[in-house]
């Protein structure tokens, strides 16, 4: 693991800031990677080129994303938020979140006839796809599948519904693996939801392996490698803050994982906070490290807002911790790739 450490003084950050001197120093460790990952860059790029090619309104079953920001910038641009197809026009055209969908949404979608565009992620389509080859063929080499992951959220909801009711078990945490009692302990497989923790998804799988050493799994658990470097990097400093903040929205798993994760790895507190405007100050009283990171569904402009708050209160001195670098991406789904 390489580390890279890239001072930023308080001036470089808020050059029409105050005399240091002025200020409470705050040293702010940033922790890289962070905010966007390849699949949610994807998804927003799936409207936005939507949006170009046909004309407002685009519709985006759920948040394309979970980040009200993100959500709000395509609003703005002509994008319209739905929960079910019903609220879809006969002549619409529709994208899907990039927490991907039961079977049943693209099947009522081609019933209307409506003009659909998939934004699933495709490390979550890859979980669909390892779904559905545990259950295929039926006879001996049919599995019932164990999915880790938490109840109601859309991917938990979108993956399950890529087969038929009762081929797959939720299983939410450790308890629920020792617990759960399948008909035929030979005849089992896991996959995971891909925005879990990493310690707490090994400590199921580790239950659920002894219990039943012939299931089959992944090669790798399914949690992709967004969610995985992100809580390495905040795994790397969160023990030398004084607070942690995440920026990320509240229903946005990833975003929840990086603040649990930050209170696990020693830091003395964690807050997960949507924007600059949400922020209370009172939380920075005695700090004098602070930690910060961002979901993969938080754009980095809300990071550099913060920052730039963080400046003009603080004398202010940047440390980027880089545990590891990113360069994925996805390519657009048909017919957008031919578009650009």
């Amino acid at each position: 693991m390489s580390e890279q450490t890239t001072p930023v003084t308080a001036n470089s950050a808020n050059p029409g800031a105050d005399s240091p001197t002025s200020r409470p120093k705050l040293k702010i460790l940033l922790a890289g990677p962070r905010g966007f990952c390849a699949g949610v860059d994807r998804a927003i790029r799936v409207v936005e080129e939507a949006l170009r090619r046909y004309g407002a309104p685009v519709y985006v079953r759920h948040e394309i994303v979970h980040n009200r920001t993100v959500v709000e910038g395509l609003e703005a641009k002509g994008a319209i938020f739905v929960e079910e197809l019903d609220e879809v026009p006969e002549d619409g055209h529709v994208v899907f979140s990039a927490h991907g969908v039961p079977k049943s949404v693209p099947a009522e979608a081609q019933r209307r006839n409506l003009l659909y565009l998939d934004a699933t992620c495709p490390l979550v389509s890859k979980v669909h796809r390892e779904a559905e080859r545990h259950f295929a063929g039926g006879g001996p080499e049919q599995r019932h599948i164990l999915m880790i992951g938490h109840a109601g959220h859309p991917e938990v909801v979108g993956t399950m519904g890529q087969l038929p009711p009762g081929a797959v078990t939720l299983i939410n945490d450790a308890r629920e693996a020792a617990e759960v009692q399948p008909k035929d302990v030979d005849r089992l497989a896991f996959i995971t939801q891909t925005t879990l923790s990493v310690d707490d998804t090994a400590e199921i799988v580790d239950i659920l392996r002894t219990r039943f050493p012939n299931i089959v799994g992944p090669r790798r658990e399914d949690i992709c490698y967004a969610t995985t470097n992100r809580q390495m990097a905040v795994k790397e400093l969160a023990a030398e803050c004084d607070l942690v903040i995440v920026i990320g929205s509240p229903n946005s798993s990833n975003s929840q994982r990086l603040r649990e994760v930050a209170e696990r790895s020693l830091a003395k507190r964690a807050l997960l906070v949507p924007k600059v405007s949400d922020m209370d100050w009172s939380e920075l009283d005695g700090v004098k490290t602070l930690g910060m990171s961002a979901g993969a569904s938080a754009p980095e402009s809300l990071v550099q807002e913060m920052i730039e708050e963080l400046s003009a209160r603080y004398d202010v001195t940047i440390e980027e911790r880089i545990v590891k670098e990113e360069n994925i991406n996805f390519r657009l789904p048909q017919p957008l790739a031919d578009a650009v």
